[in-house]
């Protein structure tokens, strides 16, 4: 259980005190407890509720860096794909990719037959899991008319076919969180969410923690750590803004970005990179298949101001949905047919002149606050979803060092999280199915969402429910379930507000 006890959580200094509780903060918090670290986290509004929720839900392989040959960032990428399978098996799943080819050139068949072979080869590893359900095939090319049966009214001019592989995707991106943060809790980890870091503590130059403010009622409390570690994404700067002098740039813009998600689907079956012909200019728009709908990306604009006052504008809605029906005529789509506006913010590092979109940073940064006088503080700029876990176990790593000790060695990548420990993910599914008193679809979306953990979840049905389903043998309706997962986000997850239910479990 996920306890929010502001008196608890001042009582100790930590070893480790994480401020935001996004994927990274999340990732950090979880990797620093398995290692045997005292952690306290502390999240500013709800667990991975800003650009965290915005994610594509795409676990990337790292196949587009294949035109930069960045077969590092590629292996990288490969590896966490394996790994979150592994330790999330509930929650991360393959997911079939086609590209429509045109012409005969970068963008050819032919080019990319020679780019799945290598990303095939680079990915030599990627199925050393037990479980069959998380194997990736192998890519291959298939034909015009194949493509055009696959992608109906996909634009027919010059095309020449499509290539198909495998990356795979999330289920659900703010449950991975959850899960994460549940299982630091377990691992002794101290959590709070609506708390604001406002001020840093110092002794002589070294920071040794933060003043923070419970965002329910005012009241100002002390946390000390041996290292600080701000993981607030957008907000990073708004932290490194409380030191008392420091050199670090940080990120100098930000970048807004949008997801859309769709009241019916584009395609079936499969996600589809389309080439851009609007504002975007080369890149690839994403049509992600995702619970019966659509999941679209992504759209990205300058943010030219404070990271609150972030809010996207019915214009840019319209100027993507334009994007989308310019690349992809077939999907006649219109405003009514938006189910959901996902937007958050990612660092970029300036602006290309000829699109006038933003350059998104590429790498991920760890800047130790100690080289500009400042040490007991460590900053991170994550850029990627899919590789968040890497840069936790490098930074934890690295605080390690920072104190003179040998870093304990990282578990991170062979521990299931919370709900993870299932071995089979079909026939586990299966046998849920097979054993529960409930519909097929609910408790499909239950295992999807909580994996092992969902008996847990049932447990909070009420009293009437479980009369009703013991005397008439019928099982009890999608609302006696939707009150349950209710409950277990407040009783057991620190939901605050209607929107953290909706986000955080019925999402």
């Amino acid at each position: 259980m996920m306890e929010r006890n502001l008196v608890s959580l001042t009582r100790q200094a930590y070893d480790v005190l994480v401020i935001g509780g996004g994927i990274y903060g999340a990732f950090v918090a979880w990797e620093a407890s398995l290692r045997g670290l005292s952690v306290a986290l502390v999240e500013k509004g709800d667990f991975g509720s800003a650009t965290s929720a915005n994610s594509l839900k795409t676990i990337h392989g790292g196949f587009r860096y294949l035109q930069n040959a960045d077969f590092k960032r590629m292996r990288e990428s490969i590896h966490e794909r394996r790994t979150l399978m592994q330790i999330a098996p509930h929650l991360i799943h393959p997911l079939p990719v086609i590209v429509p080819t045109y012409g005969h050139g970068m963008k050819g068949k032919a080019a990319l037959a020679v780019a799945l072979a290598l990303n095939d080869a680079i990915s030599f590893d990627r199925n050393r899991l037990a479980d069959p359900q998380k194997h990736i095939p192998q890519g291959h090319v298939v034909s015009r008319e194949r493509c055009q049966q696959l992608l109906p009214g996909v634009r027919s001019e010059g095309l020449t076919g499509g290539a198909i592989f495998y990356d795979a995707q999330v289920y659900n991106s703010e449950r991975l969180i959850l899960a994460l943060l549940r299982s630091a809790s377990q691992a002794g980890a101290r959590l709070a969410n609506y708390v604001r870091v406002t001020d840093l503590l110092y002794q002589g130059s070294r920071i040794i923690g933060v003043r923070a403010e419970d965002q329910s009622d005012g009241q100002q409390f002390d946390l000390r750590a041996r290292t600080v570690i701000n993981t607030s994404g957008p907000w990073l700067a708004q932290v490194t803004g409380l030191l008392k002098q420091s050199t670090f740039p940080g990120p100098p813009l930000l970048s807004q970005a949008m997801n859309l998600v769709t009241t019916r689907p584009l395609f079936e079956n499969y996600a589809v990179g389309l080439p851009s012909s609007g504002a975007a200019g080369s890149r690839f728009l994403f049509v992600a298949p995702w619970r019966g709908r659509s999941i679209i990306g992504t759209w990205y604009g300058v943010h030219p101001g404070n990271p609150d006052q972030f809010a996207l504008s019915e214009a840019q809605i319209q100027e993507f949905l334009a994007q989308i029906n310019q690349s992809y005529p077939g999907a006649h789509l219109t405003r009514d047919q938006v189910a959901w506006v996902h937007g958050g913010l990612l660092p970029c590092d300036g602006v290309e002149h000829q699109t006038e979109e933003p350059k998104l940073t590429k790498h991920y940064q760890i800047y130790d606050h100690a080289r500009d006088g400042h040490p007991g503080m460590m900053s991170v700029v994550g850029v990627k979803y899919t590789t968040a876990r890497d840069v936790a176990q490098k930074l934890v790593d690295r605080v390690c060092r920072s104190w003179g000790q040998k870093a304990p060695a990282s578990i991170s990548a062979q521990t299931p999280v919370y709900g993870g420990q299932i071995a089979d993910f079909n026939e586990f599914l299966q046998g849920a199915i097979a054993t529960e008193c409930l519909s097929p679809e609910v408790t499909q979306r239950l295992v999807y969402n909580y994996g092992s953990a969902y008996p847990q979840v049932l447990s909070y049905l009420n009293g009437a429910a479980k009369e009703t389903e013991s005397q008439t043998d019928s099982p009890p309706d999608s609302l006696a379930i939707i009150q349950a997962e209710v409950s277990y986000a407040v009783k057991e997850e620190m939901a605050q507000t209607l929107s953290d239910v909706i986000f955080g479990e019925l999402n």
